[in-house]
């Protein structure tokens, strides 16, 4: 098991970020590259449980809202396929998978702003963890830019 974890200061305050993101459903208002995004089973897009299959960069993912804190503004997700490693350059490619993401906001009293973490916990073959890590490590970044460019365009 290895994870990925950044953090980052939004010049928007706590409030109006969770409104943007506790809607799991809500992933192609705020994530750059993602275009379709529906819940399954009519469940609500906040309901532990859920299941979003969404469209990231033309590639199809599912995931299930495991857990959904409107208190602590938090919430964690996880992948029900294994995630296959992206083509590169034609070397050894990793084995598929299985990972667990939380996204957690807390307040920053001056100047009315957030602090996000997010983190991605990887359940990865060992021989594979390093790649896989810095793969997310570059990916929860561009994530996390795209939530602030959102941000920002709606104030």
């Amino acid at each position: 098991m290895t994870q990925a974890y950044y953090s980052a200061v939004l010049d928007r305050p706590l409030n109006e970020v969770w409104s943007l993101i506790r809607d799991f459903n809500n992933y192609p208002a705020y994530i750059d590259g993602v275009s379709e995004s529906e819940i399954e089973d009519d469940k609500r897009g906040d309901e532990v449980g859920a299941i979003r299959r969404f469209c990231y960069l033309g590639n199809w993912i599912r995931q299930s809202l495991v857990d959904h804190s409107d208190r602590q503004h938090t919430l964690t997700y996880a992948g029900l396929e294994a995630l296959p490693y992206p083509q590169d350059d034609g070397s050894q490619t990793p084995a598929p998978t299985r990972y667990q993401g939380t996204m957690h906001l807390r307040p920053i009293i001056e100047g009315d702003r957030t602090l996000i973490e997010w983190s991605v916990a990887l359940d990865t073959e060992p021989a594979d963890a390093d790649r896989w890590q810095a793969l997310f490590a570059s990916w929860i970044p561009d994530w996390t830019d795209s939530l602030a460019r959102t941000l920002a365009r709606s104030s």
